[in-house]
């Protein structure tokens, strides 16, 4: 057993490595004593005073174990001091493999905190994230006990590590000779490690004589993998591909490459980062002549101009397709005689780095009285600006500084008032590579000097001579003083200070015997890119400073702190369902993932929306005859998308189709019965098909042989029987698995007198099974289970619910630590929570209505390195920043629970559409095997039937719903389409009621509904016309009876409603005296009825209210026939109305007419519904009587139907055909204006008089009995009535 555990801890490289080694591998910053030394800090040891402290408790300590060799560390743990109150509660951890040139342990993208210890007894252990390798380990105390001091003792648990090192001097590379003279390869292996301090280098490469090649390069300290595996000789196949990871690579650590290719599979590793991608081009095979080498290119393979530079540092453990080339090296089986001397240990470099934070400063001293300042030095940072030097002067002071990205020197002198002389340099230099400094102020002159360019410096002359202090604050200088630089703080790395000429010893510095430093990181570089690797998604742009990053995504069709949400819907059905009209619209498909989104158009019909995609083929485009008669004329068609596009669109759809149509003469098609194929189609995955139009998968017909009418019936296709007259062969092809069609080869065309003509239409497709997968929980115990969910540093997640339940979970996924819920946590509030190691973050959300109302409402949760967000019905919203240290990667491990899981409440209702991470989970599949739960949901009207407009009916639909217009004046999909028909001279539109015994009286729901005869008690009409010629009758609706209501315009182009149900000896009349209505403009009438009140509405204007006299029966008998346009009608009928209206007829446009449920102009227009419309004359369908007003709101104070209110506004006599106003015709109005008042007080008289005769002009509105006439009596009525007229808009019907 005890060789069992030493095996598996072998294997498992898990060994302790600090316990076992000498007193003397330890050290430290200081000790608080002998019996304190850093030799006792082993874990669980209690000798000496059980554990190291340090002589001052500052961040400034450190303990050092040197492993006696380099070792793979898998884990650490700590422990306080023994039977004490010193303990470190937090510390980071840095490894070197010469205890020199430290580097950060890091996690997450962040220099990494662990946390340590609370008491002194309890050991803390961590494993590592990754393996590192390293000699040397320092603990950094960065928190310790409050009741005591820094205490500590330390383990490490790893295993050894041996690996060949090689140093390449920037001459010498390693030839790896091919057995073969020519290697044909299909799959490759290749790993090494590498360390270097220059930015640029090639370290393998191989090439073929056809053009392949593979290479792996540093290109300003980024690695860069090319390879091609081969472009073919007409270059219409190119494929190169060039990949790039990493920065900052020349920092002189050790970095691990692992390239795996297999075909055109490759994956790229860089310091445990993967890429994967797939090779540009058609080829498999990548092709080398001869040797593949290493350190750079053999002097065959580099250009004439010199070509890329060879790579200058330590390589290890490079492994080419199961060969170890470092090991072959050694042994001289390999061509190393490149090098002038091959050395196999790696140089310790002589750099010694100092890293700032924005709290950090370096000061060091120099020459005091001294006429000249010289200072120079090498920083790298991603701060767009930052403090580099300040030194004061006597008087004044130089301050060097880094501002957007170039070098700045202000020089402050004592002549003038804040005089100063300014010299800048350089630009983008905070690009994260190392750029030197070099600034001399001598006498009357200064100098600057940018990355050793001398030819590029910079000078100015100076008005006085410089005297030093002898002071140089570096990185940082916070005391408040009268000269203070215009810069505080710099973040990054300097190195190679040079001071009066004389390059700083930061040894010395370190060990307190030269200048001073406060937070400063000393033989260390721990800049970090934050944009490597890049969590901006979907193209979106990287910029940082020295401890965040952020992200452009304009113009990406993303948004969100890392682009990662989409900002368009995913499919015409959502934008549908938004309540969108048929247009061109932006989608995408899969939400955050990998797709681009693009344009589609949408056609949203009455229960169909329609996607459609466009090629780029022209309608019944020739076929010429092709070069190679045996492959025949190859047509490709492109779609203004990717096929993965085109993809997506297709797998989500119930249904789609593409119109193909081949015109033929002496041009045979599929040659059926029996023969192979003369024409076939390329579709999906680039599958050939040898059906067409009309048939199906696997049968070599036309739509002609399906339906058995072909021309020739010993053929199936029209096309076949080889005719000289032309034929055609023209079909639907609906298997969408094989859709779009991407190509089109035509094979008999080569024949004297064979001609062709191909036609592809548009792919159409229609449904979105994505957007309607939904599932039913029917009891709190039911759930639906999937994998387990992957969005480590982005996740999002989406879906539509609805329940009358005030509870339950939507969803979670469990880790060991960390889980992810979503989860409705009352009527009113949705609760985003979840843990990546950080503790506990919940995110709510309050809605203002109750959320338990049966009705659809949408979630959306997103979690990445930055924030997290949670958003409700697209108005609710809470973010919630990332920490800006700590974990961020979500690492879960259970089943993805949909539903409830693990004692949480359950929840009951529905829920549809659940994306996560872009990918549409299939709710409905899951359902049909999970007890509890059903596919579907039912309901969908109660959310969506809002959009069903003008008395259209939500239908529901399994996936969806309908708007049902049939019993409405209005088509669409919303029912918003005006029906509407232009009427010429003698055009009339009938529409008569069934026969029905019924007498006894109904109301408009009967009778309108079955357009049946009927008696009624009430009635509704609407409709809207324009027109300019008067007298004619509107509408007019007679009975078997002498009742019968009458809507026309008489000869002044007033309108009259004319009423007649019996009682009365004359009809009961309501007349607008004064507007004309035929004035070429649209006007909607609304007339609705019940017993004697009589409500009128026209276009805009508010409601007014007559009632029919006492006299006047109430009940509409018998209704028999609707007319518009003119009235032809053999019973009883209005000899008033058919002599001064009814002819010639009506001339002009009738819209969106309706009489209860009967719309009888869109019957007469639809002809496909049975009905009882008919049509006399020419009608022509057109929505010109439906146009919105153009008639601007008037104001309060001016009223239109009072003669002495000024100008009468819809007077067309007063704009000539020119448009340009007379004074004559001025004056004539007023004359027309008066004559028209004294008529009016006429015709008042006279009615007055005769009304004892039983006719009745009623133009009173109820509480207006003072204004002379209807309009009047509605402005008298409001008033808040706010219309105005303009009259110089003015509409001509023509």
């Amino acid at each position: 057993i005890w060789l069992y555990c030493i095996f598996l801890k072998t294997v498992r490289c898990d060994e302790v490595l600090a316990t076992p080694l000498p007193y003397s591998a330890f050290s430290s910053s200081s000790i608080l004593g002998a019996d304190f030394g850093a030799g006792y800090a082993k874990l669980n040891r209690r000798v000496g005073n059980g554990g190291w402290s340090p002589l001052d408790s500052d961040r400034y300590r450190w303990l050092q174990v040197d492993l006696r060799g380099r070792k793979q560390i898998t884990a650490i743990a700590t422990q306080g001091r023994y039977s004490s109150s010193d303990w470190t509660k937090q510390y980071r951890l840095l490894y070197s493999d010469t205890g020199s040139n430290w580097r950060p342990y890091r996690q997450d993208g962040n220099i990494w905190t662990f946390s340590g210890n609370w008491n002194s007894e309890r050991a803390v252990r961590h494993e590592l994230q990754y393996t590192i390798v390293g000699r040397y380990l320092r603990f950094i105390p960065l928190e310790w006990s409050e009741e005591g001091r820094i205490g500590l003792r330390v383990e490490a648990y790893g295993c050894a590590y041996w690996a060949d090192v090689i140093n390449f001097d920037g001459q010498g590379v390693i030839s790896y000779r091919f057995r073969q003279k020519k290697m044909k390869i299909l799959k490759d292996v290749i790993s090494l490690r590498f360390k270097t301090s220059k930015g640029d280098g090639v370290l393998l490469h191989g090439e073929g004589q056809q053009g392949d090649y593979l290479t792996l390069e540093l290109r300003r300290a980024k690695l860069v993998l090319q390879i091609n595996l081969g472009s073919n000789q007409y270059g219409s196949i190119q494929g190169h591909t060039s990949v790039s990871s990493g920065s900052l690579l020349d920092d002189d650590h050790w970095h691990s490459v692992l390239i795996e290719r297999y075909r055109r599979s490759v994956n790229f590793t860089l310091d445990q980062h993967t890429q994967s991608f797939r090779t540009n081009g058609e080829f498999d095979h990548l092709d080398l002549d001869y040797e593949i080498s290493f350190g750079g290119m053999p002097v065959s393979a580099k250009p004439s101009s010199g070509g890329p530079q060879n790579f200058v540092g330590c390589m290890e453990g490079i492994h080419y397709n199961g060969d170890n080339i470092t090991n072959l090296a050694r042994r001289k089986r390999v061509d190393t005689s490149s090098f002038r001397n091959l050395t196999y240990t790696c140089p310790v470099s002589q750099t010694f780095p100092a890293f700032f934070n924005s709290t950090s400063t370096l000061q060091l001293p120099g020459q005091s009285e001294a006429d000249t300042v010289s200072v120079s030095l090498q920083f790298r940072t991603w701060s767009p600006s930052g403090l580099l030097l300040f030194t004061p002067l006597m008087p004044g002071g130089v301050e060097l500084s880094l501002v957007e990205g170039k070098v700045v020197v202000h020089i402050y002198i004592s002549q003038g008032k804040n005089a100063r002389v300014d010299i800048s340099s350089g630009s983008g230099l905070n690009d994260g590579q190392w750029h030197s400094v070099h600034f001399l102020a001598l006498e009357s002159f200064a100098m600057l000097t940018i990355n050793g360019d001398e030819t590029s410096s910079v000078r100015a002359s100076l008005p006085i001579q410089i005297r030093t202090i002898g002071d140089y604050y570096f990185g940082g200088y916070f005391p408040r003083t009268d000269l203070s630089p215009s810069q505080r703080s710099f973040q990054g790395c300097m190195q190679l200070i040079h001071v009066d000429g004389e390059l700083v010893d930061l040894h010395a510095v370190e060990k307190g015997m030269l200048g001073s430093f406060e937070n400063v990181s000393l033989d260390m570089c721990a800049i970090i890119d934050r944009c490597v690797p890049n969590h901006c998604e979907h193209g979106g742009r990287c910029s940082q400073t020295g401890d965040t990053f952020k992200c452009s995504c304009d113009g990406t069709g993303y948004t969100g702190a890392t682009c990662h949400t989409s900002v368009y819907e995913q499919s015409c059905e959502e934008y549908k369902h938004l309540g969108r009209t048929s247009d061109s619209y932006w989608i995408d498909p899969d939400g955050s993932g990998p797709l681009e989104p693009f344009k589609v158009s949408c056609n949203m019909m009455e229960d169909k929306v329609w996607t459609t995609l466009v090629n780029d083929l022209p309608p019944q485009s020739a076929v010429s005859s092709g070069s190679d008669p045996a492959q025949g004329t190859v047509l490709r068609l492109n779609y203004s998308m990717t096929t993965d596009q085109v993809n997506a669109i297709t797998s989500s759809a119930e249904h789609c189709e593409q119109y193909v149509a081949y015109a033929c003469r002496m041009s045979r098609l599929l040659n059926s019965p029996d023969g192979s194929p003369y024409t076939w189609w390329v579709g999906r995955g680039n599958e050939k098909h040898f059906y067409w139009g009309g048939s199906g998968p696997g049968i070599q017909k036309c739509a002609c042989g399906i339906e058995r009418n072909c021309t020739d019936p010993n053929y199936y296709c029209n096309c076949d029987a080889d005719q000289r007259q032309w034929r055609e062969d023209a079909g639907v092809l609906m298997y969408k698995d094989h859709l779009p069609v991407t190509q089109v080869i035509v094979g008999d065309t080569q024949r004297s007198g064979s001609e062709a003509k191909l036609t592809v239409g548009p792919l159409r497709c229609q449904g979105d099974r994505n957007y309607w997968n939904a599932a039913s929980f029917n009891t709190p115990a039911s759930y639906l289970h999937f994998p387990t969910f992957r969005g480590e540093t982005s996740a999002d997640i989406s879906f539509y619910f609805k329940t009358s339940s005030s509870y339950g979970v939507f969803l979670e996924n469990m880790g060991n630590n960390d889980f992810i819920r979503l989860e409705l946590k009352s009527a009113y509030m949705v609760s985003f929570s979840f843990d990546v190691g950080n503790g506990p973050v919940e995110l709510t959300v309050r809605s203002l209505t109750p959320l338990n109302d049966d009705q659809w409402h949408r979630v959306e949760a997103e979690r990445n390195v930055k924030e997290a967000v949670l958003r409700l019905d697209k108005q609710h919203r809470e973010v919630r920043a990332a920490p800006p240290q700590g974990h961020t990667q979500l690492q879960l491990y259970s089943q993805l629970f949909v539903g409830a899981s693990g004692g949480q409440r359950g929840f009951l209702g529905c829920i549809r559409s659940l994306k996560m991470n872009g990918v549409t989970l299939d709710l409905e599949e899951r359902a049909k095997v999970t007890p509890g739960v059903k596919p579907g949901c039912s309901g969908h009207c109660s959310s969506y039937g809002m959009h069903c407009q003008n008395g259209g009916k939500c239908v529901e639909k399994y996936n969806g719903y309908s708007c049902d217009c049939s019993l409405t004046a209005f088509d669409g999909p919303f029912c918003t389409d005006d029906v509407g028909g232009y009427f010429e001279s003698g055009t009339m539109v009938r529409y008569d009621f069934m026969s029905d015994s019924t007498s006894a009286p109904v109301g408009k729901g009967v009778s309108g509904a079955l357009g049946v005869e009927g008696n009624l008690t009430q009635e509704e009409l609407s409709f809207s016309f324009s027109t300019s010629h008067a007298p004619s009758v509107l509408v007019y609706i007679s009975s078997k009876t002498q009742d019968y209501l009458a809507v026309v315009l008489r000869h002044n182009g007033t309108l009259q409603i004319r009423y007649s149900l019996g009682g009365l000896k004359e009809p009961f009349t309501i007349s607008l005296d004064h507007r004309n209505m035929a004035n070429g403009q649209p006007h909607s009438v609304n007339i609705s009825r019940q017993e004697r009140l009589i409500q009128l509405q026209l276009d805009h204007y508010p409601t007014v209210s007559y009632s029919l006299p006492d006299a006047s029966d109430t009940v509409f008998n018998l209704v028999k026939t609707i007319f518009l346009g003119k009235v032809f009608e053999t019973g009883q009928i209005d000899p008033v109305l058919i002599e001064r209206y009814n002819s010639p007829g009506f001339v002009g446009c009738l819209s969106r007419v309706q009489f209860n449920r009967i719309a009888p102009l869109k019957a007469a227009l639809r002809p496909a519904i049975p009905s009882t419309a008919s049509i006399q004359g020419v009608l022509v369908e057109s929505n010109c009587g439906a146009l919105p007003l153009t008639i601007p709101p008037m104001s309060a104070a001016f009223d239109p139907w009072q003669p002495d209110s000024g100008e009468f506004p819809f007077n067309e006599e007063r704009v000539n055909r020119d448009g340009v106003n007379r004074d004559s015709a001025i004056i004539g109005g007023i004359i027309a204006v008066v004559i028209f008042t004294i008529l009016c007080t006429l015709v008042f008289l006279v009615r007055h008089m005769f009304r004892h005769k039983g006719s009745y002009h009623t133009n009173e509105a109820k509480g207006a009995e003072s204004a002379d006439c209807a309009d009047a009596a509605i402005i008298v009525n409001d008033p808040a009535f706010t219309e105005t007229i303009d009259e110089s808009k003015k509409e001509w019907f023509i």
